[in-house]
């Protein structure tokens, strides 16, 4: 089994960079975050036409996760991340496929710090911490894949002091992430690639591409009886390059 995580950066934009690489990857399990579509907008048709079956969260404008299934139909089990009744931000969704419960996320950026935007992204981190602790309790083979909007570690970050005031790499926003490790999650990427450095994002600003300044926000962590299942992880980075490309690059794993 195949599962990826893809920021698209607008999905109608990169539609056509997302088909392409649905038709070379082929991933079994996409979660998709930063539609930036509302629910009538969204492509359903031409993803269907290229073999997915696709449970949608848009939101105008921001925001908006999704999680494809080729040949299948996802079985939603969450349309939100509990814990705030009065969050209307469109930023998880959580379906069943082939007997695996997956999770696609979108966590706040929480710039600038601080500030209320911050405050939120915490916030959000911690009803999120405690939702991963209940799926881990039910033992049943679990992914939250998604954009978790923290670099873990310094070297996640390329060298630079730019982002040293950044939401992004705050000791608070990396002990959230540790949270989850923590509670028994397992990292895919750093568990494949224990010392290499792998980035996801590259900014579009400062000819960041070309020069490799990027980051890794975009992470698959796997329930206890998943990582067990491991065989592979990997970075897609060649999408980053091509035309019309989302600022981040598609992340995977595969299992057994």
């Amino acid at each position: 089994m195949k599962i990826a995580t893809f920021n698209v950066n607008n999905v109608n934009r990169r539609l056509e960079n997302l088909l392409a690489w649905l038709t070379e990857a082929k991933p079994d399990v996409v979660c998709l975050q930063e539609l930036k579509a509302a629910d009538r907008q969204l492509p359903r048709s031409a993803i269907e036409a290229a073999g997915y079956g696709a449970a949608w969260l848009g939101q105008s404008t921001w925001n908006g996760v999704a999680i494809l299934a080729r040949d299948a139909e996802p079985v939603v089990t969450r349309w939100e991340l509990p814990g705030d009744l009065a969050d209307d931000q469109s930023r998880y969704i959580e379906a069943a496929v082939n007997g695996v419960l997956i999770a696609s996320l979108y966590a706040p950026n929480g710039n600038p710090q601080p500030g209320p935007k911050f405050d939120y992204k915490l916030a959000w981190h911690a009803r999120l911490n405690t939702h991963a602790a209940a799926l881990l309790a039910a033992d049943v083979p679990a992914v939250l894949a998604g954009d978790f909007n923290i670099a873990p570690e310094p070297r996640d970050v390329y060298a630079t002091k730019s982002y040293d005031d950044n939401a992004l790499v705050q000791p608070e926003s990396r002990a959230a992430f540790r949270q989850l490790l923590d509670q028994g999650w397992s990292d895919a990427i750093r568990k494949t690639f224990p010392s290499e450095t792998i980035y996801t994002f590259w900014d579009y600003r400062r000819n960041r591409w070309p020069r490799d300044a990027g980051l890794r926000l975009d992470h698959l962590l796997l329930s206890k009886k998943m990582a067990k299942r491991l065989t592979g992880a990997g970075v897609d980075r060649d999408v980053r390059g091509r035309d019309e490309a989302s600022d981040h690059a598609p992340v995977w794993i595969s299992t057994k």
